[in-house]
């Protein structure tokens, strides 16, 4: 009989387990992402077997209790005393969570979090920060920043998991930051920190404790080169709490979205601004967004929601000949393919082809947006750049949202009516959006020759 391999290949995209090594994975399909590991011990089973088949097991059978005869006590959640995380958490910090947020280096995680656990142990609650990148002389800086609140929270600089556990169960704070869960390291396991084995035991390891002594814990995270959350995808499955802190490190303003979320929803989304003495909540970010704005041709404010936020952002255009075969195309702020799409939808139906120029997209101030409603911005963007018109209504700028079909017709989007009192907020009565009055791209693109019909709401 054949010896069983001592070792496992685990993919670090998606967790997937092979026997042997293949230069793609048969999980998720991504190229050399399998590394070898140590086979975790079989479960010990007692018992030679019985009458019916069966492997004998000591473990007792549960009894399962119908959904209607659940007790589920209402939970009092932490609140950091930061809103705009609060928001996008569901209401606060669940006690016995576990959050993992993520973002690229620089992008002000670490300011967040020690934010956050400094307004709690201002609040009464027992926190503790878990330093595992930097030394706690250098945390110290970047809290003498942030103010007092930030040098009253009690930090250990730790890589050793047993001894971060043991931490925990000693001191039982009501909340932690574990920075970053990449850098510990358990003994138990084979393979450097960081690699599959190791954060996915980590995590779990920690998830139990956290669950059983009832800590809320926020797990920091790394960011790939293509964006993503760094380590096994099981890793996301595990937490109960995605975050992701966005934005580019030469802007002042930086975006929290929630990619998972148990306890709440996953379309709220936080805006921050970086100043120096840290990062500060953007009440009212569609102020910022439209006093900045321009009314130079290729420049319209969209009307968008995020959650059940309404946002107000500026999109520009840019649209110059070139010689290059094929043209540039670069999306900022947008998806790339949904540029594509309203580029073609230009082209078949609004008479607009721009096959032979370079085509630049942005969302002004770093702010991403995904949802379907801002088709009718870009197109329209396009459009006034392209032709070198301006779109102004009533000496502001011109705002718009909806969603374009691929046969050219301009589709209704979700919460119309907060959209247009945002933008009326600011005094933007100039809204072109999908109406009676405008059903197809070829009519709101009648707005930049100045027809009444277009620029009406």
């Amino acid at each position: 009989m054949m010896a069983r391999p001592a070792t496992v290949y685990s993919c670090s995209s998606c967790g997937h387990a092979s026997p042997k090594w293949h230069g793609r994975c048969p999980g998720c399909g991504e190229w050399n992402a399998l590394v070898e590991e140590a086979r975790a011990a079989p479960s010990a089973r007692v018992g030679a077997g019985s009458a019916n088949g069966t492997r004998g097991s000591s473990a007792r059978a549960l009894k399962p209790v119908a959904l209607a005869d659940v007790q589920a006590p209402a939970v009092e959640r932490l609140t950091t005393g930061i809103g705009e995380l609060d928001r996008v958490l569901g209401g606060g910090l669940v006690p016995g969570s576990l959050v993992l947020i993520g973002g690229s280096p620089g992008i002000g995680k670490s300011t967040l979090t020690s934010g956050a656990l400094g307004n709690l142990a201002a609040a009464g609650h027992r926190v503790l920060y878990v330093s595992g990148e930097e030394s706690a002389a250098q945390v110290k800086l970047r809290a003498e920043r942030l103010g007092g609140r930030a040098l009253s929270v009690p930090i250990v600089a730790e890589t050793d998991l047993d001894a971060v556990l043991a931490t925990l169960e000693a001191e039982r704070p009501d909340a932690c930051v574990i920075d970053s869960v990449q850098v510990l390291y358990d003994s138990a396991l084979t393979g450097a920190p960081g690699s599959v084995g190791q954060v996915r035991g980590v995590a779990g390891r920690i998830m139990r404790v956290a669950k059983q002594l009832g800590i809320a814990t926020l797990l920091v995270g790394h960011v790939t080169k293509e964006g993503s959350l760094a380590g096994p995808r099981v890793l996301e499955h595990l937490v109960d709490c995605v975050l992701s802190f966005e934005g580019e490190r030469e802007r002042t303003y930086r975006t929290l979205r929630a990619l998972k979320n148990r306890f709440g929803s996953t379309n709220e989304v936080g805006v921050f601004e970086m100043a120096e003495q840290g990062l500060v909540e953007v009440e009212d970010a569609s102020e910022r967004f439209v006093s900045e704005a321009t009314r130079a041709p290729g420049s319209v404010v969209l009307c968008a929601m995020e959650g059940s936020r309404p946002l107000l952002v500026e999109v520009q255009a840019l649209v110059a000949p070139s010689e290059l075969v094929p043209p540039r195309r670069v999306a900022n702020g947008v998806d790339r393919n949904r540029l594509a799409l309203v580029l073609a939808v230009l082209a078949r139906h609004g008479g607009l082809g721009l096959g032979s120029s370079d085509v630049f997209v942005s969302v002004a101030g770093g702010v991403r947006v995904d949802e379907p409603g801002a088709d009718l911005a870009i197109a329209l963007a396009l459009a006034s750049a392209a032709k070198g018109t301006e779109l102004a209504g009533d000496g502001k700028p011109l705002a718009a949202f909806g969603e374009l079909g691929l046969t050219g017709e301009l589709r209704h989007v979700g919460h119309a009516d907060r959209r247009l009192a945002e933008a009326a907020k600011f005094g933007l009565h100039a809204v072109v959006r999908p109406g009676e009055a405008t059903t197809t791209l070829r009519q709101a693109l009648s707005c930049l020759s100045g027809t009444p019909r277009a620029r009406a709401a």
